[in-house]
């Protein structure tokens, strides 16, 4: 099942690469955005190993470090996609 959900996740983000593609047409993104796109990719895998880790993850302690990287990570990709 964690399989299916991951490969949906990945068709997503692929889809949503070439939207944003087709969106900037034939000019070529500024090294600026690339790093940024680059960034928020990063952000977005990480999260879903959060995610992942969390779903499996029975230690107390653990849990509580992940959902503080899951706010961490939350708050980093809104702080990005917001400029």
């Amino acid at each position: 099942m964690a399989r299916g959900w991951e490969s949906k996740e990945v068709e997503s983000q692929i889809e949503a690469a070439e939207v944003r593609a087709s969106q900037r047409g034939r000019q070529e993104p500024s090294a600026e955005q690339v790093a940024r796109e680059r960034e928020i990719d990063s952000l977005k895998l990480s999260r879903t190993r959060v995610m992942q880790d969390l779903e499996t993850s029975t230690k107390p302690r653990y849990r509580e470090m992940l959902n503080r990287s899951l706010a961490f990570l939350d708050e980093k990709l809104a702080a990005l996609q917001n400029r």
